[in-house]
């Protein structure tokens, strides 16, 4: 998906659940395909051409099939077997064992596609896809999963992808019905959870998007979703959930901008829980060195402000309202604004 504008959060609750992990998002919706949101990574491919694995039924031995090689020899327990000779009703004998409980036509006999299909159901209808999609616009590592499908069914994924990402800003809902299109075909496919999950949290659904990018972490072990998964039990109502999230081993390993991230969500939890000293604490790890500004520090330094803000501390926040505009060089916020209208 395409990586969109980060907006600033600020107090929203439910609100902040869209922003704060915006910048998360869009480096997720890179890894996941057409990527809700036009880049690169959404797109991914499944292993399995019909994003369905054939039943362990089907490859099995029948409970009435013998377990011995036929020819084996006679049994320790003696006789011969009441049915040997030829049979009354005129059918040939097996040498390993009588008759097959499923012997001769099965009622059900029927090629093993049409069974898979009877089990999982006809595929839901998908959503239109236009006559020319560029799947070039995924990410090259999105098509390189692709590769695992079957050429249709991956060149059906990637167009999905890529229309939900391209969606996504626009038209949440209908960038969510393309990724589930994707995800009816490649379910096993990581990006194309997270495309999901990406595009289900931009549509406000949030238990959705939870599923989905912790079914997608379980694939790949890319933990970059977190400050999208923890927005996300914030939206729920639920700040704690969200506050674990910094507990996580694998925070350690993200990279910057993604980690100052999850630092806004957790302490926009904080809040949540009207704990504002927790939160400007939590703010302060991302780092607050205004001569060495890092990825991500935009995002902190404001959200920093706007704590100090809220805390009763305005002349604190006027003077990091200030250096989140000295680096905010697309205007990307209104931090000019927020620090005038404090002095």
């Amino acid at each position: 998906m395409a990586q969109g504008g980060h907006s600033q959060r600020g107090h929203n609750q439910r609100g902040r659940g869209q922003q704060d992990a915006r910048s998360g998002e869009a480096r997720g919706r890179d890894r996941a395909g057409g990527r809700a949101g036009g880049t690169r990574r959404d797109a991914a491919s499944s292993r399995d051409a019909s994003g369905r694995s054939s039943s362990a039924r089907d490859a099995a031995p029948r409970r009435g099939s013998s377990a011995a090689p036929q020819g084996a020899s006679t049994r320790r327990d003696a006789g011969p077997r009441r049915e040997s000779g030829p049979r009354r009703d005129g059918a040939s004998t097996r040498r390993d064992a009588g008759p097959r409980r499923d012997a001769g036509p099965r009622r059900d006999a029927a090629p093993v596609a049409s069974e898979k299909r009877r089990r999982t159901g006809p595929r839901p209808v998908e959503p239109a896809l236009p006559d020319h999609v560029d799947l070039s616009l995924l990410d090259r590592s999105v098509r390189a999963e692709l590769r695992s499908l079957s050429k249709p069914n991956a060149d059906a994924v990637g167009a999905h992808l890529v229309c939900a990402g391209l969606a996504l800003e626009s038209d949440p809902r209908k960038a969510l019905e393309h990724a589930r299109a994707a995800r009816n075909r490649a379910a096993r496919v990581a990006a194309v959870r997270e495309a999901v999950g990406i595009a289900a949290y931009r549509a406000g659904e949030w238990a959705e998007a939870i599923t989905e990018l912790r079914t997608a972490r379980r694939i790949s072990g890319d933990a970059r979703t977190l400050p999208i998964l923890a927005d996300c039990e914030r939206a729920l109502g639920r700040p704690a959930q969200a506050v674990r999230a910094l507990s996580d081993p694998a925070v350690g390993k993200l990279d910057a901008e993604t980690r100052a991230e999850l630092l806004i969500v957790v302490a926009g939890a904080r809040r949540d829980m009207g704990q504002l000293d927790a939160a400007l604490a939590v703010l302060a790890r991302g780092g607050l060195d205004t001569e060495r500004p890092k990825p991500g520090s935009l995002r902190l330094w404001y959200a920093y402000a706007d704590a100090l803000e809220e805390s009763g501390r305005p002349e604190e926040a006027a003077r990091w309202f200030a250096a989140a505009a000295a680096i905010d060089a697309e205007g990307e916020t209104d931090a000019v604004d927020r620090a005038a209208a404090l002095l």
